[in-house]
């Protein structure tokens, strides 16, 4: 199967391209600038303008969008430049369009999410056959936001949000049988395999770290607060992945106690 993949760069990008090359498919790796390596062929475009996008998809069976840009030009890129990504796939008879969204887009009221939730809509009126994956957050994302929670030295946050950590290695997987499935024309859900509270996330975190820090509780006003402690990030959808909050402290840090 031949697959363009966008964002191929990015932080599930870099992990999807070498397990779909390994799996035996046959990749197209899509950036703005000039690239090469990783055994696949690189070839340059651009969502926010459409350069290089009729090239990008030609002689593709599937396109796997992964593509986004959630600090800048988020609606350019990643609404409009999925539309205009749709239509030239449509237009070089690419079979199947798959689209990696969040978990939460459809309840969590932020700006980046309301952007991922406007593209969904547009790949599923689009001319492409189509599925979408919503993902949970990765655990490097809930380790940033950990450390920029604790960089004045108190960890400051809201002890009852809800998070459901998965393992980049692991959506790219459940995005290769989504490929090979073919078109199923409707949103699925993959989460981590536990549903941790902020405490807990955060606690775990300064143990495998060896650091000692108050926690300092924030109550997040609004909807928002109250979405994110009901679980607006998490799914109780199966299949889920494996790969625990406690492996990737151990594999980043050495395990708990250790740096």
């Amino acid at each position: 199967m031949r697959v363009l993949v966008t964002g191929a760069t990015g932080r599930l990008g870099r992990v999807a391209v070498p397990r779909l090359r390994d799996e035996g498919f046959t990749l197209r790796a899509m950036s703005r600038r000039p690239r090469t390596g990783d055994g696949v062929e690189w070839v340059t475009a651009d969502l926010a303008t459409g350069a290089g996008l009729a090239e990008a998809v030609a002689g593709m069976d599937a396109v796997l969008h992964l593509a986004s840009s959630p600090n800048r030009r988020t609606h350019d890129i990643d609404v409009l430049g999925t539309r205009r990504l749709a239509v030239a796939a449509g237009h070089a008879g690419v079979r199947h369009l798959v689209f990696v969204s969040i978990v939460g887009v459809d309840r969590v009221p932020l700006g980046y999410y309301r952007h991922k939730l406007a593209a969904e809509q547009v790949v599923a009126a689009g001319p492409v056959p189509w599925s979408v994956l919503r993902a949970t957050q990765f655990p490097e994302f809930l380790a940033g936001l950990l450390s920029g929670a604790s960089r004045l030295g108190p960890l400051v946050g809201d002890r009852a949000v809800l998070a459901q950590p998965v393992d980049s290695g692991e959506v790219a997987d459940r995005l290769a049988v989504l490929l090979l499935a073919g078109p199923s024309n409707r949103v699925e859900d993959f989460g981590g395999p536990e549903v941790l509270r902020f405490d807990e996330a955060a606690r775990a975190w300064l143990a495998a770290r060896r650091v000692r820090r108050p926690l300092l509780p924030v109550r997040i006003p609004g909807r928002l607060g109250r979405e994110l402690r009901a679980g607006g990030l998490t799914t109780t959808a199966t299949p889920a992945g494996t790969r625990t909050w406690a492996d990737y402290l151990a594999d980043t840090y050495g395990g708990t106690g250790g740096r």
